[in-house]
């Protein structure tokens, strides 16, 4: 995945993520807002086939960045253990 930062401040981000859709962004969204320091999680697609912009606000305890990992590496151990279970 390709991302390209926008605007990143102590407790703001805007990210743009080339080639990924309504899908991914939707589950990374909600899984951002589970965070209690986050103030704001939203994407934008002006257009069917543009890339999404990402904007995330945080209270200024967790830095964006920080936050978007955390959530990615969420969503990648609830694949983890789905992918488990699917084994068994």
């Amino acid at each position: 995945m390709e991302i390209k930062i926008l605007e990143l401040r102590a407790d703001q981000a805007r990210i743009v993520l080339k080639g990924e859709g309504h899908t991914f962004l939707n589950l990374l969204t909600d899984e951002i807002l589970k965070d209690p320091s986050v103030d704001v999680a939203r994407y934008l697609m002006e257009f069917q086939f543009s890339d999404p912009e990402l904007l995330i606000t945080t209270d200024g305890k967790k830095g964006p960045i920080e936050v978007l990992r955390e959530a990615c590496g969420r969503i990648s151990g609830h694949c983890d253990e789905l992918l488990k279970d699917l084994k068994a």
